[in-house]
């Protein structure tokens, strides 16, 4: 999935050496590669608006 400014996600399956040359150029372009648990995002740092950090352990139920 590639994500714009604005909103639209554009999905589309590549081959290896595309996906290579695409995190490449956004690399480039003032990229960062983010590894998280379910694979890599790429972020175009200067379209990140703000950064929100969950700092609280998940619970369950009525925590106190």
């Amino acid at each position: 999935n590639i994500g714009f400014q604005g909103g639209p996600v554009l999905s589309a399956r590549v081959a290896p050496s595309e996906l290579k040359e695409l995190r490449d150029k956004l690399v480039e372009s003032g990229g960062h590669d983010l590894t998280a648990e379910d694979g890599t995002i790429a972020i175009r740092l200067d379209r990140v608006v703000y950064l929100l950090v969950d700092t609280d352990a998940h619970q369950v139920g009525f925590g106190g």
